[in-house]
């Protein structure tokens, strides 16, 4: 197992608070948060292998991984808000080490992100493929289409977009084998027969507008964690916490002071 370890930032003060970015970029993407967030938290901005300025280990890209490295850095007990991607390894961990969690945020998230004839509110297998294809092709164009599809729909659709676009290669392109896994865990990864294991407070929030993570899953979660809340940003796309921060950071804040 490789010793590497992920990058963290920590800045703030308050209860511990555990940020995990989307694929394709890294934690510099909660920046605009941070200083809202900051005041009443304090926040672990951790970069996920490959992304960032985190190394890529030699051991397969795998959710356990992704779990084992955040772990590694984190702190022993903290919220956790994951989007995306995140969401999915924020969610792994609760199940895996709910002593580790005391509270759970998902963001445009997905317990299983791909269509499944009992479940079609999620993304369509051919798009994902395609996504897979692209990226053999070109890698930077492809995160910048996938960045774009995650903010079509939202009132700040433009802005939205040019800050992803901003913020992406700042610390160079993420590794390739961090792409590609990454992907290839979005495209794979179902852990709705594991969802009943969250015994942490839950909440998820959801964009209406949102492509990648069609709102309807909301439902469809909460028929597999019952003890969870959610709420859909009616007009937000996969990126709620861009196109309404006051809004969203007064959610997280009410819910982790609850």
């Amino acid at each position: 197992m490789s010793k590497l370890q992920p990058y963290i930032e920590s800045t703030g003060q308050g209860p511990d608070l555990v940020l995990l970015h989307g694929w394709g970029l890294h934690s510099g993407i909660w920046e605009m948060l941070a200083d809202d967030l900051a005041e009443h938290f304090t926040l672990h901005m951790i970069d996920l292998p490959g992304f960032g300025r985190s190394p890529i280990p030699g051991d397969p890209y795998t959710l356990n991984l992704l779990t084992e490295q955040v772990l590694k850095v984190a702190p022993d007990n903290a919220h956790y808000l994951g989007w995306s991607l995140g969401g999915l390894v924020a969610t792994n961990i609760a199940i895996e080490t709910p002593e580790r969690v005391n509270k759970l945020i998902t963001v445009a998230s997905n317990p299983r992100f791909v269509q499944e004839d009992d479940w079609q509110h999620a993304m369509k297998a051919n798009i994902m493929d395609s996504f897979c294809r692209y990226l053999e092709e070109d890698y930077q164009g492809t995160i910048i289409r996938f960045l774009a599809i995650q903010a079509i729909g939202s009132e700040t659709q433009k802005e939205d977009i040019r800050r992803l676009r901003d913020t992406v290669f700042i610390h160079g392109v993420p590794a390739g084998k961090a792409l590609r896994g990454g992907l290839a865990l979005l495209n794979e990864v179902d852990l709705r027969s594991e969802l009943s294991r969250v015994k942490a407070p839950m909440l998820r929030l959801y964009g209406r507008l949102d492509s990648l993570v069609p709102a309807k899953t909301a439902e469809q979660v909460a028929e597999l964690v019952p003890h969870s809340q959610h709420k859909v940003y009616p007009k937000a796309s996969h990126a709620p916490f861009l196109s309404h921060k006051p809004l969203f950071v007064n959610d997280v804040k009410e819910f982790l002071h609850e």
